[in-house]
């Protein structure tokens, strides 16, 4: 078995189960996709909360896993060669564990591929683009009295959705008829923006008829209802 405690996260953040992969995260959009992923595929898993409101994230031992001091990020004991793999980014994450598992990544070369360029439209455009939309709507941003940094990233997650739903139509996934990980980096964004920022009316996502039906699919799947909620928040 793998050495973990030369990793300095397992000081604050001891793993009861060294055998298995260690999950240090937080029930946000970015934090959900690595724990809707773990569920999917059914590995075993050892989580840990990252508390915001203690800054955790900004802790010695958490900046030592992952020093962009973001969440989530993984210790796996094994890794490639069976030697413990630190990793963080959500994106970088979602592909490891498909590799590591030969589950929802295709493995024709093709579809991977167009499964990745999905993959990499969430990480820069969705993610970024409703996290400012959240900022100036549901945040501080929304007291400025300019509501123009407001209005343009409105205007930018209106247009991705946009995107998203001329892809989506006639298709049940990103990738037609197979669930991949190029689903799991988005659900959690959509489900975001129109429930916990409340921005459904701003962005006008009544019209986007597919990425609904696409988000209720999703939504309705029992790995994807458990991962929400995963770690619990205190």
């Amino acid at each position: 078995m793998s050495d973990l405690s030369v990793f300095p996260i397992t000081k604050r953040w001891p793993a009861k189960h060294p055998e298995l992969l260690q999950l240090y995260s937080l029930p946000t959009p970015n934090g959900v996709k690595v724990s809707i992923m773990l569920e999917e595929i059914g590995l075993p898993y050892e989580v840990h909360l990252v508390d915001f409101g203690k800054d955790d994230q900004k802790t010695a031992e958490f900046l030592s896993l992952n020093p962009n001091g973001k969440i989530p990020a993984i210790l796996d004991p094994n890794g490639p060669g069976s030697r413990p793999l630190p990793l963080f980014e959500s994106g970088a994450i979602l592909q490891y564990l498909a590799e590591k598992t030969g589950k929802l990544l295709p493995m024709d070369a093709a579809r991977r591929y167009q499964t990745l360029q999905w993959l990499h439209f969430q990480m820069g455009g969705i993610g970024p683009m409703f996290g400012q939309v959240g900022f100036f709507h549901k945040f501080a941003g929304k007291d400025y009295e300019d509501k123009r940094p407001r209005d343009r990233y409105v205007d930018e997650a209106r247009r991705l959705l946009g995107v998203m739903e001329t892809h989506l139509a006639g298709r049940q996934w990103f990738m037609d008829d197979a669930y991949t990980i190029a689903d799991i980096s988005m659900l959690g964004w959509v489900r975001n923006l129109i429930g916990f920022y409340g921005a459904g009316d701003l962005v006008e996502f009544a019209q986007f008829k597919s990425v609904g039906a696409w988000l209720e699919r999703g939504l309705a799947r029992p790995a994807v209802q458990r991962g929400l909620n995963i770690p619990q928040r205190p």
